[in-house]
This record gives C-alpha cells, structure tokens and sequence, in this order.
C-alpha cells in the first residue's frame, strides 16, 4: 500500500435527475457572489469554514474503462464498473438467486457517487485506493476499502455486507482501484467529497425548504420523494431518477444523511446539469431544501447508538445521539453548527490537559 495521497475537500450518496431550465439571471455569477460576501452576511455563520473556491485541478483524468484490454484484470473493472453503476441489476432485492439480494434497494452506487465515481465534488471514489486502510471514527477502529464498500451496502443500499472473497466485492475493488491508476503517491487533488459551503449562522429551515423542493427538485424527485423507475410500476431496473426518502431510498445511518454532506451535494450537483462551476441553487436554498429532505421519513438501522465510540470524533451534523457535548439532536441534525463545533473544540482541549502530567 502506498503512503496516503493527500485529500483537498470537506469530509463526505443521492440524486441523478432530468430537469427542464429555467430562465433567469446567471446564476453561477449570483452565487460567485455570494460566496464571495457569505461570511459578513445575515444568515451565515462568521466561524463556518469558507467556501472553496472553484478550479480546474488538471489532475482529474480518471482513466477510461473501455480502453482496457478483454483479459481477466480487463473483465474485473468492467465488473466492477457495472455493478457500480447498475448495483441494483447484479445484486439488487429483485435478482432472480436470493443469495445475490445483498443491496435492500434498487438504487445503484452511482445514484450517490456520480458519473459512476469520477464526477468532482459528486462524492468520487476516483484516486482513493491510497486512503485505506484507514482509521475509521464510526468504528472505532481501522477500516480497509472492503469494509467502507460494506458500509455503503448497510447503509445507502439498506441492505447486507458483501463476502469479502465475493466475486461480486473483488470486481467493486478492481474497479475502484483501477481509478487509481497513474496517479503518484501524494498528489494533491481537488474535488473530494461534496463540497464546503459556508454554514448557516441558524437552523437549516425544512418549511422553507419545502418552497425549494417545489421549484427546483419537484419535476424529477416527486411530491413523495420516490424518484422515477426505469421500469414504471416496479424497480427491477433501477431508477432514472433516485428516491431520496421513503422505503425505497438510504437509512438513517448513511451518510448522506447528514445535513452538512447532502446540503454541499444538492449545492454543487442539483438539479441536473449542475456542477461546482455551475451551482444551480443559491447556498441558504441548499441547505433549507436538503434540510426539508432530511425531514423526511426513511429506513431505520438498528444499532445507531454503537457508531462512534469517542462522541469527540462524532461528526457534528450526526442526527442521532449519543453525543459527547449537550446540544439537542435536533440541532445536531439541522443546526446551527458553530456553536456544537466551538463546544467539542473546548472539550478536546480539556481532554488533552488531562492526560498531560
């Protein structure tokens, strides 16, 4: 394993939509704007972390899959890129072998983890093979790229882990792995996770999020957050476009159902077409409608209350308890941040005095 490349982005799946434009001004101008001016305005937050600035890394150049030769690594990427992008066909609740029903829902990785993990800022996976193994917080212990894979199916997919030996897991890595390929040791990218708006200086708002959702997330996701399958009435292929809350949608125990993860999503990749060159939704928009799609009901998991053994390394917009600070779970679910984060700064710190001699 090579020593970790450096990651340049906030920490870290779920929407692939079609959507009609709208006429207006441009609006990655109006927000360029408001990136610019966010942290000495009403409504944002002074100590949340600033904006990152949109660029080009020349460096993103994930490899092409198709220009791999038809031999056995060749036909294990192309596996794994496939049930990458179409998990729910492979090993999806519908499959005709029940012992291939690992996923719990139709979704397909790439729902989350956009143009099939490579896109900027849509949560890739294109350059990590480096990143693991890797100390896992949610753990409490060192996680290798099997057991992250395994996460995304107990908890995006809403379903079960994946055998290790599985020929189904082995094609998933080659695939993740072959994203690697070219890239040294140590370069530095740009374009990890899903972004890093400024916070809100208040609660993300579901009501007014709910006006959001009406205007720009409506015509594609539905009144009822279901999304849209390929095949009408039933979900044996998937979704054109993906539910993002309900039976058919991630858990409780995703990540991204965590309002800092989906809110810099939804900002720099909805509705359709947009990227983080082009954001489409202003950033309070963004929040207040992810915050509005959090609100939602979805598939519970049991055991919640194990993740995190150090409550200091909890995420703060983690939406359900145990916490090591005294904050309500509603306002770890929608905010306001800041004041969570000066809170678990100060008890690190006293943490640290204490095991000084």
């Amino acid at each position: 394993m090579h020593r970790a490349r450096q990651i340049s982005a906030s920490p870290p799946l779920r929407f692939a939509s079609i959507r009609r434009w709208r006429s207006g001004p441009p609006v990655a101008a109006v927000v360029a704007c408001l990136s610019a001016v966010a942290p000495s305005m009403p409504g944002f937050a002074q100590n949340a972390p600033a904006q990152e600035a949109p660029k080009v890394d020349r460096t993103w150049t994930p490899p092409e899959v198709g220009a791999l030769p038809d031999d056995a690594f060749g036909q294990a990427v192309r596996r794994g890129r496939d049930l990458f992008t179409a998990t729910y066909a492979h090993i999806g609740p519908d499959v005709a072998d029940p012992a291939k029903r690992y996923a719990g829902n139709s979704l397909a990785c790439a729902n989350c983890h956009l143009q099939a993990g490579t896109k900027q800022f849509g949560l890739p996976v294109y350059g990590l093979t480096d990143v693991f193994p890797a100390y896992s917080a949610r753990r409490g212990a060192e996680a290798s790229l099997d057991d992250r894979l395994d996460s995304c199916m107990t908890r995006s997919m809403n379903g079960r882990p994946l055998p290790e030996n599985s020929a189904e897991m082995q094609a998933l890595v080659a695939y993740i792995k072959f994203l690697s390929t070219g890239l040294p040791a140590d370069e530095k990218l740009s374009g990890y996770g899903s972004g890093n708006m400024p916070w809100l200086d208040r609660a993300a708002d579901p009501e007014r999020g709910k006006v959001v959702y009406a205007r720009a997330c409506l015509y594609c996701h539905g009144g009822a957050g279901a999304g849209i399958p390929r095949s009408g009435a039933i979900t044996d292929l998937g979704y054109l476009v993906p539910p993002i809350w309900g039976p058919g949608s991630f858990n409780e125990g995703a990540g991204m159902n965590r309002l800092i993860t989906i809110a810099n999503f939804v900002h720099y990749n909805m509705p359709h077409g947009a990227d983080y060159l082009n954001p489409q939704l202003s950033v309070e928009d963004a929040w207040d409608v992810a915050a509005y799609v959090l609100s939602q009901a979805r598939p519970k998991k049991a055991g919640l209350e194990n993740d995190f053994p150090d409550r200091l390394l909890k995420p703060i917009d983690t939406p359900y308890g145990p916490y090591a600070d005294s904050f309500s779970e509603q306002q770890h679910k929608y905010g306001p941040f800041g004041p969570i984060k000066a809170a678990i700064e100060k008890l690190k710190a006293e943490k640290a005095a204490d095991k000084k001699p």
